[in-house]
């Protein structure tokens, strides 16, 4: 399998971004209202959503924490800002960003939230150490991922990733 660069998931993303609500909208909508509904529990003052891509998840968090949401993709960025600018009552805060580098102080956030990212991200590892970095001591790392997780979906994950490569 071909090694995931950087390039690539701009590239891919940048492809998908006008499209990616209506392809990936209602088949990934489990995983992000169970992260959501998860946050809502805990409430936290300040939550980095790694990947917030055209922002779907957004809205859901709740009002009084301030969210600043990274993506590594500028057309995706570009619809989450739309997203962000009809709740000007809210704190979200946008970045372009790498995840593998996170441009953020140690200890920074209550949670991050991780929605459908670690499986495509060039170093999962780096990932990895850049979560536990930058979320305070006693914080939360909710991941979804897509869906090596669930038994029935491990073989389709494996007859896609060639396409997905």
């Amino acid at each position: 399998m071909k090694e995931i660069s950087e390039t690539d998931v701009v590239a891919t993303y940048g492809r998908y971004a006008p499209i990616y609500d209506l392809v990936f909208g209602a088949v990934l909508e489990p995983g992000r209202r169970k992260l959501a509904d998860e946050v809502g529990r805990l409430v936290p003052a300040t939550l980095l959503e790694i990947g917030v891509g055209t922002g779907l998840v957004l809205e859901r968090y709740p009002e009084a924490t301030a969210i600043t949401g990274i993506d590594i993709s500028p057309a995706m960025l570009e619809h989450a800002q739309q997203v962000a600018a009809r709740l000007p009552e809210r704190s979200i805060d946008l970045h372009e960003m790498d995840a593998e580098h996170l441009a953020f102080a140690d200890d920074s956030f209550d949670v991050v939230t991780v929605p459908y990212v670690l499986s495509v991200t060039p170093d999962p590892e780096r990932l990895a150490s850049e979560l536990r970095r930058v979320c305070k001591p006693g914080g939360h790392i909710l991941i979804v991922n897509h869906f090596s997780g669930q038994r029935g979906w491990r073989t389709l994950e494996r007859l896609v990733r060639s396409v997905a490569d």
